[in-house]
């Protein structure tokens, strides 16, 4: 048996609880200045000599050596084929995760809508899809073919006409899977190249990668770090953070259980976080125990013992109201709420990117197949973003109708305005439409 787990251990009513509970939500995504440097560096190098510039990244990179950009271009067929070379067995998962997305989605769908005012002024919104969308795929053998279904999907039924796709394939390593999920969820092109180069050329365009209008996807710091240097040139969905599980439960559920799902999290990376409040000590000791006792079954096993002991904790709270209020103060990017009954706790919450109700409702269900996204907000920012969605894809236009009477009666109003904010061409243009008594 491994050395027991180091895992945090506190008592929310301890004086000192709320330092060591910030302590242990720090994290600073902040790229280091060499890091933006070379990014900058890439970025401005991609601008200026295109299709050439990611050529020779690729080559530096990603350690793949081609003649031309055209040999870092999948189409269609290609696509197609990946999907006739996996089993059945993965074709039907990700066929059914795709359209367990999609209906999901679906639901996000919002009509243009308009309305008339007595006097005959027509006010509204419209909505129209993005003209294309781009997605960052990370590659080789950190490859995740349900987030190439939960970013593609819903720019599809958003209306997006044109989904492209990057998607490193370092020495030349591709991912099948990820090819065929890309063909279901209906990527219309992907280019093998990654990194900071790609976020560069999906924000610009090339002579052959085409200019998208946002850049979605998750990737590593160099990858963060160009998409948050081209936001303003290209939309982008979020920065995100390391991933995150908040777990509530009322000491009911099977410990073994609980100390799965907070393995989930963890093994993503050594700076992933999983936490549990509980109003049960005895309970609490019992997910320890579990976590002790499962965690040499991981494949990542590792990597989940750095995650749990740098960032993990097991919390005592008094009641499940007392386990909300740390929720909201935390945010989590996945909170689940592992109790007899769930909807009575759901009003409390106020920040979560996603929630998983109830005992058979682990957080793994969402990363893959129940429907909702699993885009979702990290460190803290659930207090004011959303999961990824069709909205994310679309644009809202305002549309503005006057009547002669109408404008005539608005315009005294604009006049005021204007006036009192010394933009006299502003009152003027307005008063041009007020009628003549």
């Amino acid at each position: 048996m491994s050395t027991p787990l180091k895992i945090t251990r506190l008592d929310a009513n301890q004086v000192d609880f709320k330092q060591h509970l910030d302590a242990l939500l720090a994290w600073e995504g902040v790229s280091d200045k060499s890091v933006n440097e070379r990014v900058e560096e890439i970025i401005a190098a991609v601008r200026e000599r295109g299709d050439a510039a990611l050529v020779e990244y690729t080559a530096r990179f990603d350690g793949l050596q081609v003649n031309s950009m055209a040999d870092l271009i999948l189409d269609r067929a290609r696509l197609e084929l990946a999907l006739e070379r996996i089993t059945p067995e993965q074709r039907t998962a990700l066929e059914v995760a795709a359209e367990r997305v999609r209906i999901y989605h679906e639901h996000q769908t919002q009509p243009s809508w308009r309305y008339t005012e007595a006097d005959g002024t027509v006010l509204g919104q419209q909505i129209t899809p993005l003209d294309r969308a781009g997605l960052y795929v990370p590659g080789g053998k950190a490859s995740y073919p349900s987030s190439v279904i939960m970013n593609a999907v819903p720019a599809k039924v958003a209306g997006v006409p044109e989904v492209v796709m990057v998607v490193p394939t370092p020495r030349g390593e591709i991912n099948e899977l990820v090819l065929a999920a890309a063909c279901l969820a209906g990527v219309d092109r992907v280019f093998t190249i990654g990194g900071a180069q790609a976020v560069a050329a999906l924000a610009y365009g090339t002579e052959s990668v085409p200019r998208v209008d946002k850049i979605v996807g998750p990737g590593n710091i160099y990858v963060a770090t160009a998409k948050r240097a081209v936001f303003g040139q290209v939309g982008i969905d979020m920065i995100a953070g390391p991933s995150e599980i908040l777990v509530i439960c009322d000491g009911q559920t099977d410990p073994d259980w609980i100390a799965m799902d907070l393995f989930s999290q963890a093994e993503h990376d050594e700076d992933a976080q999983s936490i549990l409040l509980s109003p049960d000590a005895a309970f609490l000791d019992a997910v320890e125990a579990s976590l002790n006792k499962l965690l040499d079954s991981l494949e990542r096993a590792d990597m989940v013992r750095i995650s749990l002991e740098n960032r993990g904790a097991l919390i005592k709270v008094d009641s499940l109201e007392h386990a909300c209020e740390i929720s909201n103060r935390i945010a989590p990017e996945h909170l689940e709420l592992s109790v007899a009954d769930p909807d009575a706790l759901l009003p409390a919450i106020r920040h979560a990117g996603a929630i998983f109700m109830g005992r058979f409702t682990p957080e793994a269900l969402g990363d893959y197949c129940a429907g909702p996204n699993h885009v979702l907000p990290t460190s803290g920012t659930a207090r004011f973003s959303s999961p990824l969605g069709v909205y994310d894809f679309q644009k809202r236009s305002s549309v503005i109708f006057c009547s002669p009477e109408g404008a005539s009666e608005l315009a005294k109003t604009a006049s005021v305005l204007a006036r009192g904010e010394s933009l006299t061409a502003h009152a003027r243009s307005a008063e041009y439409r007020i009628k003549p008594q």
